[in-house]
């Protein structure tokens, strides 16, 4: 039985396969239970194998090491990868051509960013926290993308299960650096009970999106930090002084003929 997940209709498109997962419907243990799908945490090794695989069977990959993720250091680099590798890039976005390959993003309270071209055969996934998307890793993904044949004008791209801001309170410096970055997006802080910015990710990301000139921009309503028995959650983890976090999966994959 696979782990359950979202799908959302701006992706499903002939000879692409993506999915959305959460922490369900895995093997890991405490904190991370039960589908934690990042190697970077310090989850059992031998848990963290057995869900990605579970996550790849779900996509109809190959097996676990076709199930492809980065070193995430909340910048703006993307990579083009025909194939899997033996070391994580240190980037935050990769894209491909190459059938029976899947991008996975992980995320416990940034947003995943899943593109793609079908008329090209082009697919892109991006982790897009606030400083990633404020350096640009969006843009960087679609610039990467068009270098392999996709066009932004007919890209398409679903922003998953995030943080929303009802929960995503922050400082006001972080209100300033980020109007530093971008000044357009005053509209998206608002103040909340305790008097501290709450900052718009979602509409953050979705803006960034549409300027660049994506055709088609969608976003779901999960919030991680909101639905503790479906999703991961850094923030939460740690406003309930626990010591790690679990991280959730965003996949996208070109489906093999064999398929």
């Amino acid at each position: 039985m696979h782990p359950p997940h979202l799908r959302h209709s701006a992706l499903d498109l002939q000879g692409i396969v993506h999915g959305f997962f959460g922490r369900e419907g895995g093997v890991s243990e405490g904190v991370y239970q039960t589908l934690n799908a990042g190697p970077g945490s310090s989850d059992e090794p031998g848990a963290v194998r057995e869900n990605r695989a579970r996550i790849a069977r779900a996509m109809g990959l190959g097996g676990e090491e076709e199930l492809v993720s980065l070193y995430q250091v909340h910048g703006s680099d993307a990579v083009l990868l025909s194939g899997p590798f033996a070391e994580r890039p240190r980037a935050d976005a990769m894209v491909t051509d190459r059938p029976g390959l899947g991008l996975c993003i992980l995320t416990a309270d940034c947003g995943p960013v899943l593109l793609a071209d079908p008329d090209a055969g082009v697919i892109g996934a991006a982790h897009a926290g606030w400083r990633g998307a404020a350096a640009g890793v969006l843009e960087s993904t679609l610039l990467a993308m068009e270098r392999i044949g996709a066009r932004i004008s007919r890209t398409r791209a679903v922003l998953g299960p995030c943080i929303a801001q009802e929960n995503y309170e922050v400082g006001h410096d972080f209100r300033i650096d980020l109007l530093r970055h971008s000044p357009w997006a005053e509209g998206m802080f608002r103040t909340g009970p305790k008097g501290k910015p709450h900052f718009d990710l979602k509409a953050y990301i979705e803006a960034r999106l549409q300027a660049a000139g994506v055709a088609d921009v969608a976003v779901m309503a999960e919030d991680t930090y909101g639905e503790a028995g479906r999703y991961h959650s850094h923030r939460r983890n740690t406003h309930l002084g626990l010591p790690d976090y679990g991280r959730n999966a965003a996949v996208i994959a070109i489906g093999t003929e064999s398929e």
